[in-house]
């Protein structure tokens, strides 16, 4: 049933296959954002390597206004992570069935809210440019935190470079050269190939999700970022209710 599958994705009961599942279709929404979100206001919000390094430039050159406006997203970022993981948490200590899906929830509001005023909004550019790089990058650290605790930092899903870094290291395991069979039973390199599987596929979906959140905003402006809320409220919505129908079993009684 198409419940219990979503389940098996943010459900408090994990899977090695639903965490996968799950990463692969955040991936996917975390390229379609951080593309979106660079033709909005110029700059990409989902890394933040970029932005540490930003602030050293700016800091180096004496521009102490891009310093601030670099130190806002960092700071937004953490402040994204923090409140997933204090989230997260507060589900666990109840014992709730959405406790992944919370941080999912709220992610989904923001970006339906910016979907909706984006354009309004974007007639105050001063304002509205800083803003919306705070927004985002509090929904990917939101994210990546989220995803990072419910597959025990197997998984994150908002920048690619620690993928891409597991990938060269399969690949140079996959055509590594064993000199002989008994090297290969004491010592030999073998790649793991289900997990370079999975990594290529997470990369694979965040070069069609930026592709497919380039595309939309270009076409649809800030209403492109709808369709990804719906799709975090679909994933997210099942544990949620299962949570809503205990309650109301356990006031009745």
């Amino acid at each position: 049933m198409p419940a219990d599958y979503f389940r098996t994705l943010t459900g408090k009961d994990r899977t090695v296959r639903g965490d996968r599942q799950l990463g692969f279709s955040l991936a996917f929404v975390a390229g379609a954002t951080n593309a979106g979100g660079f033709l909005a206001v110029k700059q990409y919000t989902s890394h933040m390597s970029g932005v540490v390094s930003a602030i050293a430039d700016q800091a180096a050159l004496g521009d102490f206004s891009l310093v601030l406006a670099g130190a806002g997203s960092l700071i937004s970022f953490l402040l994204g992570a923090a409140c997933s993981a204090v989230l997260v948490n507060w589900g666990r200590r109840r014992q709730l069935n959405s406790q992944y899906a919370l941080p999912l929830l709220i992610e989904a509001s923001l970006l339906l809210c910016f979907g909706l005023l984006g354009s309004h909004l974007a007639l105050w550019e001063a304002l509205f440019v800083p803003a919306t790089v705070v927004l985002l990058c509090f929904i990917m650290g939101l994210q990546n935190a989220m995803i990072t605790k419910l597959s025990g930092a197997e998984i994150r899903t908002t920048h690619m470079t620690g993928i891409v870094t597991d990938i060269g290291i399969e690949l140079g395991k996959l055509f590594y050269w064993n000199s002989s069979r008994d090297d290969i039973a004491a010592h030999g390199v073998l790649a793991n190939r289900a997990k370079l599987k999975v990594h290529g596929t997470m990369l694979a979906l965040f070069l069609v999700g930026g592709l497919t959140g380039a595309v939309g905003f270009r076409h649809l402006g800030y209403a492109a970022t709808t369709p990804l809320a719906a799709l975090l409220i679909a994933l997210a919505i099942v544990p949620l209710i299962d949570d809503l129908r205990g309650r109301i079993y356990w006031l009745d009684r």
